[in-house]
């Protein structure tokens, strides 16, 4: 790998394959390194499912962004010749009327005014359309049809297959444990048997394991655990849209979320709440108060569930920042180091525009997401619908 224009990309998840492929088709020669396999088990990437919406309340910022990478979305479709995104909608419900300044309404509000189609729910749309859910819990809302989920971890193995078509080198078995630097320069990276890689640009998308990495954000990230449900009920098709599309209850006031069954008939939801702040290398187990949350949320909103048992249950790990918004930018002290990571939970669904922007990053170009995104120093918190707004 030359010098002059070698990047080595620490972590093969959204980040990291995404920002490879775009470098390496600006020209750049890019490795990317991780523990492997990829997609990695323990990786955010790598799941069943995502949400892709761009339902934002009222962050125009997000919104866009995620209109731009729903587009995307139907562009990756394309080229794959098959549908890893399914645009099965977004079904977002309320026990309160939706009223201005809530999460729901300025949705609503932003993405009606900028065009989009929403429909919203009626008095008996929901025991009509959605007969699943308990219309007297719910008595407000909205459908999105321009929404939908993402196979996470078919996707991520197919960026990873592009990436190494592209000319990208995937290298496994690499757990870096630190960078090397020179001066205040950084040149590369050593893994914990001792391997060194060399390049001239660093980028880490090493997820939660990045403030391990690069322990002066630890003050500014960490990881955080919180809970996945599967169920596998015994007529899936009843759970897949367009009657059981992708779905939010409540979700600045309880933080559930879920997602219709998909091919192995598997049904999956989660809660975005607060979490718990957990190391990296954690044992990934939820905890049995966790598990009684979800089944007193099964009762009182989807009663035909509540009585599955569990198919499975995991802590996914989010790398959450301290104001929920994303960090991608370079470091101001080291030369050579792009940090790109901190999807606090709601990255994945990005996936499609992610890479521009870690390239324009790397390579000093502005664009409209450069200061909302960049290395920053602890301060007032901008955003803070999205850290309840799950993925």
């Amino acid at each position: 790998m030359s010098s002059d224009k070698s990047v080595l990309v620490i972590g093969a998840g959204i980040f990291g394959l995404t920002a490879a492929l775009e470098l390496q088709q600006r020209g750049y020669q890019v490795t990317v390194a991780d523990p492997g396999p990829v997609p990695h088990p323990l990786a955010a990437s790598n799941d069943v499912s995502r949400m892709v919406r761009m339902d934002y309340g009222a962050d125009e910022l997000y919104s866009t962004l995620g209109a731009d990478a729903i587009e995307g979305w139907h562009r990756w479709n394309a080229r794959w010749g098959r549908d890893l995104y399914h645009e099965d909608g977004f079904l977002l419900m309320s026990s309160v009327p939706m009223a201005a300044g809530s999460f729901e309404q300025e949705s609503y509000s932003l993405l009606s005014g900028r065009g989009f189609p929403l429909e919203k729910l009626s008095p008996g749309d929901l025991p009509r359309r959605y007969p699943h859910w308990n219309p007297d819990h719910y008595i407000d809302g909205y459908f999105n049809p321009r929404a939908g989920w993402a196979e996470a971890g078919e996707v991520t193995a197919t960026l990873a297959k592009d990436a190494a078509e592209a000319g990208v080198s995937i290298v496994t078995g690499f757990p870096a444990a630190s960078l090397l630097q020179n001066a205040n320069q950084v040149t590369g990276a050593v893994a914990s048997d001792g391997t060194e890689l060399r390049a001239e640009w660093v980028v880490v998308t090493a997820g939660v394991w990045t403030p391990v990495l690069l322990p002066d954000l630890a003050d500014r990230m960490w990881p955080v655990g919180q809970p996945i449900f599967y169920f596998k009920p015994e007529d899936p098709d009843a759970y897949r849209a367009p009657s059981f599309p992708p779905w939010g209850a409540d979700i600045p006031r309880s933080g559930w979320y879920g997602f219709p069954a998909n091919d192995e008939s598997v049904v999956k939801m989660a809660n975005h709440g607060p979490g718990r702040r957990v190391h990296a290398d954690a044992e990934r187990v939820i905890l049995p108060e966790q598990e009684a949350l979800c089944r007193n949320f099964l009762a009182q909103s989807l009663p035909s569930m509540a009585s599955l048992p569990f198919h499975g249950t995991k802590m996914c790990l989010y790398c959450d920042t301290w104001d929920g918004d994303f960090w991608i930018g370079r470091d101001p002290d080291r030369q050579g180091l792009v940090v790109a990571t901190g999807g606090s939970g709601h990255a994945f669904k990005f996936a499609p525009v992610l890479g521009r922007l870690t390239a324009d990053s790397l390579e000093g170009i502005e664009n409209a997401y450069s200061e909302r995104f960049a290395w920053r120093a602890l301060g007032e918190i901008k955003s803070e619908d999205i850290r309840y707004t799950g993925e």
